[in-house]
């Protein structure tokens, strides 16, 4: 069996379910089937748009449209377990464990921290994505329960009023830095600021680990900041780190905004 393909179906007629559809045009079996809906592999098209569909059972209109996009690769994706550090009703705080995804594709969002909410929180809520933070990072992220609270998280990442901590083990030796250092190299033909706070060298590894706020958020902004001082991330096979033996090692360490809802000052921590 082929093990990546697209499939597009058609519902001919009304009623027929989800799970009957599927079945009756792909290869796979009905548990591989309701695995791959459970994921987020199934997308439904109809008059009122198309997103992701998981009831297996769900009655189809005449002229509504399945859309399986099934990777097996991606299918036998786990992760480890994100742990919930704070719940704020509308919206909630986690630490995002290496390899989890911030957000998902048309093959899949079962290995994806918004996913995870959904499925863990108690009671359980929609789940929407804030922010990013790459999938070999670690730490604190923002997950939102309903469309207006993302929105407003959103628009305060983009205005900069959310402060952010960032714990990076780096190789060499960084301590001759007058801190606080500004590094303010251009990314991508756009303004990119990072601050280095602290740092602390270990003469026995030979690395140095610091802590950065950043003032902007550029793609991979502190991977790329470091690695063009010479300096890249412990575990960084994209930005030319030596020692691949670990992982990235890079956590976001801390979160400082005013609550949208309740207009007080929230702040959290993994220290």
């Amino acid at each position: 069996m082929t093990e990546r393909f697209e499939k597009h179906i058609n519902a001919g007629k009304a009623g027929v379910t989800a799970i009957e559809l599927l079945d009756e045009y792909t290869p796979l079996s009905k548990q591989q089937l309701k695995n791959a809906m459970s994921n987020g592999a199934v997308w439904l098209e109809s008059q009122h748009g198309i997103h992701r569909i998981r009831r297996a059972k769900k009655e189809l209109k005449q002229g509504d449209s399945l859309h399986l996009y099934y990777d097996s690769k991606i299918q036998s994706q786990t992760t480890e377990p994100a742990m919930l550090i704070a719940d704020e009703v509308e919206y909630s705080i986690w630490n995002k464990p290496y390899g989890m995804y911030s957000q998902g594709s048309k093959w899949g969002d079962h290995c994806t921290l918004y996913r995870w909410a959904e499925q863990h929180l108690e009671p359980g809520r929609s789940a929407y994505l804030v922010h990013r933070l790459d999938r070999a990072a670690n730490g604190l992220s923002i997950i939102a329960h309903n469309r207006k609270t993302a929105a407003a998280l959103a628009q305060m990442f983009k205005q900069h009023l959310i402060t952010k901590y960032y714990r990076a083990t780096v190789e060499g030796n960084m301590s001759q830095l007058e801190l606080p250092f500004t590094i303010d190299e251009a990314l991508d033909d756009k303004a990119a600021e990072s601050v280095i706070l602290k740092s602390d060298f270990n003469p026995d590894e030979q690395t140095t680990t610091v802590l950065i706020e950043i003032k902007t958020g550029r793609k991979h902004q502190i991977r790329r900041h470091l690695s063009s001082m010479g300096h890249p991330v412990a575990g960084d096979r994209q930005y030319g780190a030596h020692d691949l033996s670990v992982n990235l090692q890079l956590s976001s360490v801390f979160l400082s905004f005013q609550c949208p809802l309740t207009n007080t000052r929230r702040s959290y921590s993994l220290d």
